[in-house]
């Protein structure tokens, strides 16, 4: 007859169905426990054992850690192919007294050109004017936008003249502006009034922070400052309190607001007048997030490294010199991005570059007071320094068709190529 097990925790028996026997089953069950128990630690750790190896496994990866690569060779006529004109007002964030116009407008009215010299290839003219229809209007400017996007890269900008001056504010940045500041922003140019010091900065969303992750030795240069910001419950300015702006949180506290993580060159000739009475120079960025940073350059004409210059010469033969930034000496600037630092460096992506000439607003208007006191106190309008430099503009100055445009030589940019890396981490980044 066929027997079932019928296990009673009640009574800590076992009964058959032909009710012949009853037996004390504390050793039967206790054998029970105990090899279930064993199923179940030996279940655990073989679970653990396989969780150890997914997290430890190890791929062949291809990684951006190779020379560099020419992507993009922006000389003459060419460059125009690569961008796109933007047409419109500038963006409520920056405010400029300006109107960006599309292409036909503003080869219409003269804003864009070639310049032929010494039989070279020819240089790339941007500028601005008064609107033909109504001269107290804001100025008609150029805005280009790069058709391609980069996650990383080496990006020179080699010119002759940049524009400058009271009311004037000129940019070559990096960005992608839609979900701004999602994936960052990187200027790598940018004048204000009639400042002569080169900036590198950096905007992002939260965390990123440059704090104790920059030595010294990395850079020649140092941070910006904050201070002067508003106590946020009185309004009153405080002076007292005074930190580096290395913190590229676009909101961080303690900072003005978007102003960054800003690193500052050692060379007060680094930027605006004093580098266009010097024939211009070279401005480098160098984005590297397989190497963990972000560097930046600016060289003077007379000063330029020979890789350099040899690797600009070429860069439109087929045998070009690839561009090795180790031979460069130290960036001004350093910002360590990736793991093991304050920023990860998916805080940039997706960016392209942009060409803007910008007049007043946000920056150059606030600081035009602090900046040309002179004209600030001639073009008054009851205190508001914004407002004055409005009214300088509305003027319309011929310092602005003097001193107020671009005179491009070429932009390069570079990519590493990628290499292969065995037995890498998969939890490595390597972005």
């Amino acid at each position: 007859e066929e027997q079932i097990y019928l296990l009673s925790n009640k009574d800590l028996s076992i009964t058959y169905d032909d009710d012949k026997d009853t037996a004390t089953a504390s050793s039967a069950l206790q054998s029970f426990y105990k090899k279930n128990r064993l199923m179940t630690i030996s279940l655990i750790l073989l679970l653990l054992l396989g969780l150890l190896l997914i997290i430890d496994y190890k791929e062949d990866v291809f990684v951006g850690t190779g020379p560099y690569k020419l992507r993009e060779c922006q000389e003459g006529d060419d460059f125009w192919d690569a961008y796109e004109f933007y047409n419109g007002e500038d963006s409520l964030g920056s405010a400029g007294y300006n109107i960006y116009v599309g292409k036909n407008e503003a080869v219409d009215l003269g804003l864009v050109s070639s310049v032929i010299r010494n039989k070279s290839s020819p240089l790339i003219r941007m500028e601005s004017s008064v609107n033909p229809l109504n001269t107290s209007a804001p100025r008609r400017s150029v805005r280009l936008e790069g058709k391609k996007r980069y996650d990383s890269g080496l990006f020179l900008l080699s010119l002759k003249h940049m524009p400058t001056g009271c009311g004037v504010w000129p940019a070559f940045w990096l960005t992608d502006e839609p979900v701004w500041p999602k994936h960052g922003e990187i200027d790598i140019l940018e004048g204000i009034n009639t400042q002569s010091t080169a900036k590198t900065a950096l905007h992002t969303r939260e965390m990123c922070s440059m704090y104790s992750h920059i030595p010294d030795y990395a850079k020649t240069g140092s941070w910006d400052w904050a201070t002067g910001i508003p106590d946020r419950w009185t309004g009153v300015p405080d002076f007292e309190t005074k930190k580096e702006a290395d913190d590229c949180w676009a909101s961080s506290a303690h900072q003005w607001y978007n102003q960054g993580c800003v690193a500052v060159s050692e060379s007060n000739s680094s930027l605006g007048k004093s580098m266009n009475d010097n024939d211009g120079g070279v401005y480098a960025l160098e984005w590297d997030p397989a190497n963990g940073y972000i560097k930046s350059w600016v060289f003077r004409r007379e000063g330029f490294p020979s890789n350099l210059k040899d690797a600009m010469a070429t860069a439109s033969d087929k045998k070009r010199i690839i561009p090795d930034p180790n031979t460069w000496g130290l960036p001004y600037a350093y910002f360590a991005i990736g793991p093991e630092t304050g920023c990860s460096a998916d805080h940039f992506h997706n960016m392209r570059i942009v060409f803007n000439l910008a007049f007043c607003g946000a920056v150059a208007g606030n600081r035009f007071a602090k900046d040309c006191p002179t004209l600030a106190k001639q073009y008054d309008q009851n205190g508001d320094s914004w407002q004055a430099c409005n009214a300088y503009l509305r003027s319309n100055p011929k310092q602005l068709k003097e001193e107020a445009y671009w005179l491009i030589e070429g932009v390069y940019i570079y990519q590493r190529e990628l290499e292969l890396v065995k037995g890498k981490s998969n939890t490595t980044n390597s972005s």
